[in-house]
């Protein structure tokens, strides 16, 4: 594991895969004999995060291999596709959980509470050890952070289990179990979105948040340096961020220019924690273009 997510081994991985699936044979056999919806959507819920977590760990050790000649910026964005296929997963079987939540309304069934709350509860203990396995690793890898929230969402909508259970052990009100399947299912869609948007942009090379005016402005205050364009900016994972751009400089010798470049990556690196720089040394060739190519030439 890299220094982001080293808090995070293969046997944790392991852990909390046996965890979801022991959490999942308990639900899906509680659901049945309790006729409780929110138990059963609970229950392939955490089917679906066991599958994610594997993949989850599948993609981290993908994301390890170094560049080679097919892939040359190695294999990062392994764990940002991970991350997007999780966000789009718990998005569409919410959408699908809320659509037999609707169902059950207008269909309503008897429920055995008791067994509802035994069967959520032990959920909720085994959610709550998984998310302490992956707490750490979550903060600085989008990857981790999508299993995180599969996790997350498992522990929450175990409590939301556990408040119908209650409701209808004591209270005898059955429509309590289609309404927390339905907060859940919203809960988790909402909690998604912002992670498949950041995945995407990701895979979408959109450029980082970064302050190109200025980051202009410092770049023509090193010495020799005339203009900056084509300038081109995007991240391979959410930590790394790659730079390109052409520098117009005065016609001096080769060996001159090396220093400039120096000069630019220390600076690059060090105030805009770009990763990776690579420039292109021109004198007039484009001279008086932008930082950024607005056309777009046809094929």
């Amino acid at each position: 594991m890299d220094n982001h997510n080293s808090q995070v081994t293969g046997k944790r991985f392991f852990c909390v895969t046996l965890l979801n699936l022991v959490i999942t044979v308990a639900e899906f056999l509680g659901g049945i004999f309790s006729g409780s919806l929110a138990l059963l959507s609970d229950a392939i819920h955490n089917l679906g995060d066991s599958a994610a977590i594997v993949m989850a760990y599948v993609a981290n050790r993908i994301s390890k291999r170094g560049s080679n000649h097919s892939k040359t910026f190695g294999y990062r964005r392994a764990e940002i596709l991970a991350s997007f296929l999780n966000a789009l997963f718990l998005i569409l079987i919410s959408v699908f959980l809320m659509v037999e939540a609707i169902k059950r309304f207008s269909n309503p069934e008897p429920i055995n509470g008791s067994l509802m709350l035994i069967v959520a509860i032990i959920g909720l203990l085994a959610n709550f050890v998984s998310a302490g396995l992956l707490s750490k690793g979550s903060k600085n890898n989008l990857n981790i952070k999508a299993t995180y929230l599969h996790v997350l969402s498992d522990a929450l909508s175990s409590v939301g289990v556990i408040f119908g259970a209650l409701m209808i052990q004591f209270f005898k009100i059955t429509w309590v179990d289609p309404v927390v399947t339905m907060l859940v299912s919203i809960y988790i869609i909402w909690e998604s979105i912002p992670l498949l948007k950041d995945t995407t942009n990701i895979l979408m090379q959109a450029g980082p948040d970064l302050d190109y005016k200025t980051l202009d402005c410092d770049m023509r205050k090193v010495d020799g340096v005339v203009n900056v364009h084509h300038i081109h900016a995007w991240l391979i994972d959410e930590n790394r961020i790659m730079f390109s751009a052409h520098i117009n400089v005065e016609d001096r010798m080769l060996s001159e220019i090396e220093p400039i470049y120096r000069q630019l990556e220390e600076l690059l690196k060090t105030k805009y924690h770009v990763d990776h720089v690579t420039l292109q040394a021109e004198v007039t060739r484009g001279k008086e273009s932008p930082i950024f190519t607005n056309k777009i030439k046809d094929v």
